[in-house]
């Protein structure tokens, strides 16, 4: 929600900070995120995005320069949502009035996956796009619940089955670099605060390194992290 991190710390994370634990996962989710907005919404005649679960909106830095209008949808208890979205998962918005539907790290949170893609794929324009990312593994963050991990195939057929086709699938975080990236988080919360970036640093070179020698069709079948583009059929 409200208390997810502020866009300029996700998008631009410091080796020494805060975020030093998601260095280099939160730049390669940006560098993805980047290479949809070249790929599909640059040049779009679709200029109206939603971020269904929109939490402090971190992401407008990166789609608002390229859309007319970007807004925030989410629960009614945040307040910095422009759309409210009822406690079961209804959006107050008529059908086909978005070109995009923009959900990041959100799915696996929602009660019910089915429901809320239905709903993306409704107030979908005709040839609208979702563009979502979501865990394939990741250590257990309840915000305010945690409830879903997906396989790669598993993610393509319940997005599938609720309206849409996949134009574009990739992965973030090799299966080896993910296992050090959770090897890092399974001791960084045993170690005081002070101590924890130090940590970070250690591993994250290690990190780096075999998420590079991985190859790009081993990530969009185990990964960390799967970011889809599909479009509503």
């Amino acid at each position: 929600m409200e208390s997810r991190e502020a866009g300029v710390e996700r998008l631009y994370p410091k080796i020494w900070g805060r975020m030093s634990a998601r260095y280099y996962y939160l730049i390669q989710l940006r560098k993805q995120l980047e290479r949809v907005i070249e790929l599909f919404v640059k040049n779009s005649p679709h200029q109206l995005l939603a971020d269904y679960g929109c939490g402090n909106k971190p992401y407008e830095p990166l789609f608002g320069p390229f859309v007319e209008q970007y807004i925030g949808l989410d629960l009614a208890i945040n307040t910095k949502a422009d759309v409210v979205v009822d406690p079961k998962g209804i959006i107050e918005m008529p059908d086909e009035s978005v070109g995009f539907v923009l959900s990041t790290q959100v799915l696996e949170h929602v009660e019910d996956p089915t429901s809320y893609l239905k709903e993306a794929c409704r107030i979908l324009q005709k040839d609208g796009k979702l563009i979502l990312s979501t865990h394939g593994y990741w250590m257990f963050h309840p915000d305010p619940t945690d409830f879903w991990r997906w396989t790669s195939a598993g993610l393509q057929k319940i997005v599938k089955e609720a309206g849409f086709e996949i134009v574009y699938f990739e992965g973030i975080l090799s299966r080896s670099s993910m296992g050090l990236q959770l090897f890092q988080d399974g001791l960084l919360f045993k170690f005081p605060k002070s101590i924890r970036p130090l940590w970070s640093m250690l591993l994250q070179p290690f990190i780096i390194f075999f998420d590079k020698i991985a190859g790009n069709k081993s990530r969009r079948e185990d990964a960390c992290t799967f970011i889809l583009v599909a479009k509503k059929l």
